[in-house]
């Protein structure tokens, strides 16, 4: 049995590497007071961004360096071309490595009719509060609760309150559950519509959903693509390098690395991908009784009763709501975080992602991109410098059997894709540029912008992009195999370091102050090349559902959240 030390490494191997693309790819936004509004070549309108530190130095050093044309010259090593080498093909031929099930006609139809009705069992809202129940729901009551508050039995279970419907709040939801808590859902958007392809769930957030609920596990692993059977890394997107440091050649692998050997070390599950309306369909089938969600319901603000008297919350229709504990679950524009820090007006947005993104059309993204950067800057947000074109591809790739999972680099931008089961490929396209951007509208001579643009920036033949960068073809094969509705396009942006205040108790307890704690998105947003940002939100739901757990008594709710909030900032 590998010792905790071991397993820590082994749980972190795919996260670290995944995290030095994200340490050598972020760009910091100019400061506010010297935000401007440019267009660019491609007629994108928006902040203009900035880059600073290290990578940045070395960029400036490189071009003021006298170029020699022949150490360019030759060939990149044959061994950089080789997907699976000695090596990783012995991990993965272990006798208890994980194999997937062959794609077929039967289960690519399987995998894709399942997210098509798992999506629209959720515009039915199916399993939701409505009608006489929503009228004679839990929370509705406000109890009478002493000053000093009450003892937590379970007959008497202690309350919670979930603001958000994504991945965060129904694991959060389903993890109370399972301690035997009474726990209620507040979804802000008016129905489940499905964005967003699959997602990845790594070892980590499959153990944490195995202690929650070994149901769920099952029927996540069941309805999943098993993606740790093959390999995954860093590839250059177009040639680069010399003599010196190494040539590549577009396509040449940097950096290989199997999921499944420190899964195996540690004694986890191996990483699936499972379809985003899938993992909800399970969730609120497995995680808890059916009404506990209830839509079309945002949480505006709150008020600490104090005292071990719980929280009183108010929806943004006027309904009240009370309970022991409130969750802010809901989003990286958490309104549960604007009241919980003081933020200013307009902190608070919608967010794009999960539950709520599905309904945006062009149009509304469009308005958004633009709102987003105001909002960004009364959240303390900070903007990546890139913005992503995002689509599930129904197409089967041409390094299926050997790659489940891989990033084409280049200076000012980068492709990431991944398998998305049932003959499908996720991919992203980031792009180094200023936030606020958006495509032009379709033409009579133009009908697909996004397609015109993402083809001249991973052009793969002649003289390439307008940098003269020739990419590797992989790129524009999945491209041209999208439909331009199916495109979407965010600006990302994520959390300020902890350290950005100095408000002594934000630093004694980041993400939780009395009775009301963030999770996932809300308190750490993440870049998506992490590969990390549904599962440690999952970690969040089940580590913070286990110090609520030991409470015995309303009165230690505070120190319960403090005392998780500290941990979880250091993982």
């Amino acid at each position: 049995m590998p010792n905790r030390s071991t397993k820590a490494k082994a749980i972190a191997a795919t996260t670290l590497a995944l995290a030095a693309i994200s340490q050598t790819c972020a760009f910091a936004p100019a400061s506010l007071s010297s935000r401007t509004t440019t267009t660019t070549h491609l007629n994108v309108v928006g902040e203009q961004a900035t880059s600073i530190g290290p990578a940045q130095l070395l960029r400036n050093l490189k071009e003021t360096l006298p170029q020699i044309p022949w150490l360019a010259e030759g060939d990149g090593s044959a061994s950089n071309k080789i997907d699976i080498p000695d090596h990783v093909a012995h991990v993965l031929a272990q006798p208890d490595a994980p194999k997937r099930e062959a794609e077929s006609e039967e289960r690519t139809e399987r995998i894709r009719s399942r997210a098509k009705q798992a999506a629209e069992d959720a515009m039915e809202l199916r399993g939701m509060l409505t009608g006489d129940d929503d009228a004679k729901a839990w929370w509705r009551t406000q109890r009478a609760i002493p000053e000093g508050g009450r003892v937590v039995t379970k007959e008497d279970p202690l309350t919670v309150l979930v603001a958000g419907g994504g991945l965060a709040g129904l694991v959060v939801a389903a993890a109370c559950h399972s301690k035997g808590m009474k726990v209620a859902l507040f979804e802000q958007a008016s129905s489940y519509a499905p964005y967003g392809g699959p997602i990845q769930i790594q070892s980590n957030a499959l153990r944490a959903l195995q202690q929650i609920n070994p149901k769920i596990y099952e029927e996540l692993v069941a309805a999943g693509t098993c993606t740790a059977d093959r390999v995954s890394g860093l590839k250059i997107g177009y040639r680069k390098g010399n003599k010196l440091a190494g040539l590549y050649d577009a396509g040449d692998w940097l950096v290989r690395f199997d999921t499944v050997g420190p899964a195996l070390e540690a004694e986890l599950p191996a990483t699936v991908v499972v379809d985003r309306p899938v993992i909800q369909q399970i969730l609120v089938k497995y995680g808890f009784p059916e009404g506990t969600v209830r839509i079309a319901s945002r949480i505006e603000q709150f008020e600490d009763l104090g005292k071990g008297r719980g929280v009183a919350v108010t929806l943004k229709d006027g309904t009240k709501a009370y309970s022991d504990v409130l969750v802010g679950a809901d989003g990286i524009w958490s309104q549960v975080r604007k009241n919980l820090h003081g933020l200013d007006d307009g902190a608070g947005g919608f967010a794009a992602s999960g539950a709520a993104g599905g309904a945006l059309d062009d149009a509304e993204a469009r308005k958004l991109a633009r709102d987003t950067v105001q909002i960004a800057a009364k959240a303390d947000r900070r903007f990546s410098g890139f913005t992503c074109y995002a689509a599930l591809a129904s197409h089967r790739a041409s390094n299926i059997e050997n790659v489940s999972y891989q990033i084409l680099l280049g200076e000012k931008k980068y492709f990431v894709s991944t398998d998305g089961g049932g003959e499908r490929q996720q991919w992203f396209a980031l792009i180094r540029e200023p936030a606020g951007g958006v495509d032009p509208e379709p033409t009579a001579e133009d009908p697909h912008p996004k397609l015109t643009r993402l083809r001249k920036e991973f052009a793969e033949m002649g003289s390439g992009d307008e940098d003269g960068n020739v990419w590797d073809p992989f790129a524009l094969e999945l491209i041209n195999a999208s439909n331009e509705e199916d495109i979407k396009r965010r600006d990302l942006y994520d959390g300020a370091p902890l350290l950005t205040t100095l408000d002594p108790q934000r630093l004694l307890s980041p993400w939780a102050k009395g009775p009301v704690a963030l999770c996932g998105d809300a308190c750490h947003p993440m870049m998506p090349n992490l590969g990390q940002g549904g599962c440690q939100a999952t970690e969040d739901g089940y580590r913070l559902v286990e110090e609520l757990a030991g409470v015995q008594h309303t009165k230690s709710v505070p120190g319960a959240l403090g005392g998780d909030s500290r941990v979880r900032v250091i993982r």
